[in-house]
């Protein structure tokens, strides 16, 4: 045995796998770190005592590999020096639907961009190390991995092909575009174009796709309530509960003991009442108010006692901290607690007694809070309305229902009112202190038979929903005090002001307007975007400029770190009302909890007598934990929205495959260098209009104006700007719809004029050139299929894909050309790294907490009908063994490392470019309206 194997940690491995064994990676490494200094591939030989030339060999493509994954570094005077970690970058993997991505750093500095080389090595969601490896033809930094640190996903959920008795899993989550080998035997019972899970049960790399084992099989492609089914794995949301949270769950009676409402105080007599939705299961909140008689209001919030039954480090607890949040689907819950919880012991039933923890407030003549306390209670709930019950009988009290309802409930109306008035109050009270009210419009799809959308139906916020909300804000509002009241660490619900950049060039386009956001060179204030807001309304563009206001703004996320709610315009602000469906609920109600079982003196506690607890029982948090669990909390949220609105964009194509050939009005919801977005009027679906099926021009991207102007036309495309389109193409595996402008739209002239042809002379109409073929999401893998028969079909517009083809006016069908992948990071860049399709699941959210993931457009120019084809997805197969000699100095077979080019222009002004790159488009979202 040679000197360097006794030293070698790896040397049986090594001797396993190869004929002629070396020194393995680990002993190189540790070599170079004990020489203190660099080595050349000559020292190295020398060192280890390497003399036969297959050995020699072997070295020289180890070094190379090592050089080319990361390890190595190979200086100028040829030697090879580790790479030192400490100088490597440690983030998470964002894919992209066309091959490449980025690593999005720990420390919140640029993002690195990933070649789709690089991307072959991981998932997104994966966390690795990376070094700067470059810069691309933009000037933005350009990584290398080195390192996967921590894999995001077991389990990958796709469609399964078998074609020749090759067999591979099509993830369909878009931004996986590695596709999983399946060998014969671990196929389970799949059949040809099923949804399956599988499990990776080996990761990719430069020679080699992952492969896995089918692990379970959900069903046919277009089965009812598929969309779900797929979602809850696609997005690994916990939806099957584990022994242990069944078997506490077993545990519980459908009743409150007896002895559960002693040593409380007991609210039983007071007319509380519940107000949800039509639809609504489980109840947190009800409410009651009451005049003073110097004047004022004593507003009570009971909110469910969740903590009393779910006790820390219990299997309900961690599984509740696991799933974050309930996720509501449309027609489906995936609950955070077992439904003997949320829909039994927790929920507030009408005519039943319940546990609750109780928020009572004094408000004073303008709504100002002057007092407040927390209590243990036993409550009895008098009526479960709705809120539009509700609303007829306080908005329209003379009308038949009015009136019906009042008869019906004659006990409770005095009450209501008093709630009215209360609303009326605070209403006022929030208009003076500038919170920010933004106008969106809700949907709520109703379903027919199967489980098909019958009907997408908008909803009206009225004032009974507004009633609930300021309720409900006042009930937050008093735990954030009483958490800085009593110097206790908890999660708040930020949200920071609009980022520097979206500020400017708020500030640009109302400029451009005539408009300012506030008059100082300060940064604005909540009371600035309402005075805006109330300065513009009533004008013909007034939805235009509200969309991009809504745009500038930022996230709201849950810390324990409390920097205010920008949104509500509050210093502090937290959840309580909401424990049933949301952790950090339940957190803030052991927080006070910890209070109210102490003996520590305080005004804003009521105490009925019950026993007092050690805070490690009821509140073992400190503020690094309460970090933690605030990142995930607001990962889950994120995770909820996410999936929601995939499963909405699915149902809302399978809609929209019906009406493919019908035209319907609509307005434009984005404006990008690629195309245009369009939200259809009466059935609230977004789609894209591609640049390429826009009249034939060459179109100017304004970012600032946020439209898209022809060059010889005039003719522009403006944010806000009605328009009538067809339904040209409604792909399901991408969640996108693909518009048309429809005859009618189309009075522009259509052409691109000549160098010095006659002005007034009409100018003939510019039809593209053909495209390659691009293999659709169901064709074998290049590698694989060099003898199988294709069938390739244009896909969906997106980065890098083949546009969708056109109809002419002979009703032929015609190739639309690729589209260059040169610039799909312009496109990444410009949207932020995330879908347009979020724009109208944001706006809503906004509505009740002011947030909105932004997007960072770019300026660009584009013409209608150039590009080129993405490359096939999926890696090659490859042969294994010991590491390969690469194909160029990097150590890879073909870096895809993009040329150098012109930097890009300058920021604010609208650039000049051949072609936008084309982004896809969801089919728009709707999500459930919940209470801030």
């Amino acid at each position: 045995m040679a000197d360097w194997q006794n030293l070698d940690p790896e040397a049986a491995r090594e001797a396993e796998k190869y004929e002629n064994p070396i020194p393995s990676r680990e002993l190189i490494l540790q070599r170079l770190d004990e020489r203190g200094a660099p080595a050349s591939r000559e020292q190295l030989v020398e060192e280890f005592g390497l003399t036969t030339e297959d050995q020699l060999e072997a070295l020289r493509r180890r070094l190379r590999a090592m050089e080319r994954d990361g390890q190595l570094i190979y200086t100028r005077r040829g030697t090879y020096a580790p790479v030192d970690k400490l100088d490597l970058i440690r983030g998470r993997i964002s894919g992209h639907r066309d091959g490449f991505g980025f690593l999005i750093p720990d420390d919140g500095s640029d993002d690195l961009f990933l070649s789709p080389a690089q991307m072959r090595l991981v998932f997104d969601g994966d966390r690795a190390l990376a070094r700067v490896s470059g810069l691309d033809r933009r000037g933005r930094r350009e990584g290398a991995l080195v390192e996967v640190i921590e894999r995001a996903h077991e389990t990958l959920v796709g469609r399964f092909f078998e074609e020749s008795g090759i067999a591979r899993v099509v993830a369909d989550n878009p931004k996986i575009q590695q596709e999983v080998l399946v060998p014969q035997g671990k196929q389970g019972a799949a059949k040809h174009g099923q949804f399956v899970q599988v499990k990776i049960e080996q990761w990719p790399s430069n020679f080699r796709v992952a492969q896995g084992e089918v692990v379970e099989v959900l069903g046919d492609y277009m089965a009812p309530g598929m969309e779900i089914e797929v979602a809850l794995r696609s997005y690994d949301i916990p939806h099957e509960w584990p022994e242990g949270v069944i078997k506490e769950a077993a545990k519980l009676k459908p009743e409150v003991a007896e002895k559960d409402k002693e040593k409380r105080i007991d609210l039983r007599h007071l007319p509380l009442v519940t107000i949800d939705g039509e639809d609504a299961r489980d109840f947190d909140d009800a409410v009651y108010a009451e005049a003073r008689k110097g004047g004022g209001w004593r507003l009570f919030v009971a909110i469910a006692d969740v903590s009393h039954y779910v006790k820390v480090g219990s299997a309900l607890d961690e599984e509740a901290a696991n799933r974050g949040n309930s996720v509501y689907f449309p027609e489906k819950v995936i609950p955070m607690l077992p439904e003997v919880l949320s829909n039994g012991l927790c929920s507030l039933n009408p005519l039943v007694d319940r546990l609750a923890m109780v928020c009572e407030m004094t408000l004073s003549r303008a709504g100002k809070m002057t007092g407040y306390e927390f209590y243990e209670a036993v409550i009895h709930s008098h009526a479960r309305l709705t809120y539009n019950k509700v609303s007829q009988l306080l908005e329209t009290p003379d009308s038949v229902e009015g009136k019906q309802l009042a008869q019906q409930l004659p006990q409770l109306v005095p009450h209501l009112q008093q709630l009215y008035k209360l609303y009326k109050v605070l209403l006022a009270a929030r208009q003076v202190r500038g919170a920010i009210d933004f106008e969106t419009q809700e949907t709520r799809i109703v379903f027919g038979a199967d489980r098909k959308i019958s009907e997408i139906r908008p909803t009206q916020r009225n004032d009974a929903h507004k009633l609930i909300e300021e309720c409900m804000l006042c009930a937050n509002v008093a735990t954030a005090r009483f958490m800085q009241d009593h110097d206790i660490p908890s999660l708040y619900r930020v949200h920071d002001g609009p980022p520097a950049e979206r500020l400017d060039k708020l500030r640009l386009f109302l400029g451009e307007l005539g408009l300012t956001l506030n008059r100082g060179k300060g940064e604005p204030t909540p009371s600035d975007y309402q005075a805006l807001l109330e300065t513009i309304r009533g004008r013909p563009d007034y939805h235009l400029i509200q969309t991009v206001m809504l745009r500038s703004l930022s996230q709201a996320v849950y810390s324990a770190d409390n920097q205010g709610h920008f949104g509500l315009n509050y210093d502090a602000y937290t959840h309580f009302t909401s424990p049933i469906r949301r952790y950090p609920d339940l957190l803030v109600h052991r927080a006070i909890r910890s209070v109210i079982r102490s003996k520590r003196e305080t005004v804003h506690v009521k105490r009925a007598g019950a026993a007092a607890m050690a805070k490690a029982r009821i509140y073992p948090y400190d503020e690094a934990a309460l970090e933690k669990l605030g990142e995930q909390c607001s990962m889950t949220e994120r995770r909820a929205d996410e999936a929601t609105r995939d499963v909405t964009n699915w149902l809302k194509c399978e809609y929209m495959r019906e009406r493919v050939g019908e035209t319907f009005p609509g307005v434009i919801s984005a404006v990008t260098g690629f195309g245009l977005f369009v939200e259809l009027t009466d059935i609230y679906v977004e789609g894209l209009v591609h640049v390429t099926a826009l009249p034939g021009d060459y179109y100017h991207f304004d970012p600032i104006h946020h439209r898209l102007s022809g060059e010889r036309t005039g003719r522009s495309f403006r944010l806000g700007d009605p328009i009538e389109v067809l339904i040209a193409r409604v792909d399901l595996d991408e969640r996108k719809i693909d518009f048309e402008l429809a005859e009618n739209a189309l009075s522009a002239p259509v052409g691109r004029k000549k160098r010095g042809a006659d002005k007034s002379a009409p100018a003939p109409e510019v039809k593209p050139a053909k495209g390659p073929k691009t293999r659709s999401r169901g064709s074998k893998p290049a590698a694989l299929a060099k003898k199988a028969a294709r069938n390739p079909e244009p896909e969906q517009v997106a980065p890098g894909v083949a546009v969708a083809p056109r109809r002419s006016k002979a009703g032929k069908v015609q190739a639309l050309p690729p589209v260059s992948p040169e610039i799909l990071a312009q496109a990444e860049e410009m949207l932020g790294n995330t879908d347009v399709s979020r724009s109208r699941a944001l706006k809503q959210a906004l509505l009740s907490e002011a947030r909105q993931g932004g997007e960072k457009p770019r300026g660009g120019k584009a013409s209608a009908g150039k590009g080129q084809s993405r490359p096939a997805k999926g890696a090659p197969f490859g042969a294994g063994g010991q590491d390969p000699a690469p194909k160029d100095r990097d150590g890879k077979p073909g870096s895809g490392k993009p040329k150098k080019a012109k930097p890009a222009s300058k920021p604010g002004k609208p650039s000049k470019h051949r072609k936008g790159p084309p982004k896809p488009k969801a089919a728009g979202g709707s999500k459930t309206k919940v209470k801030p």
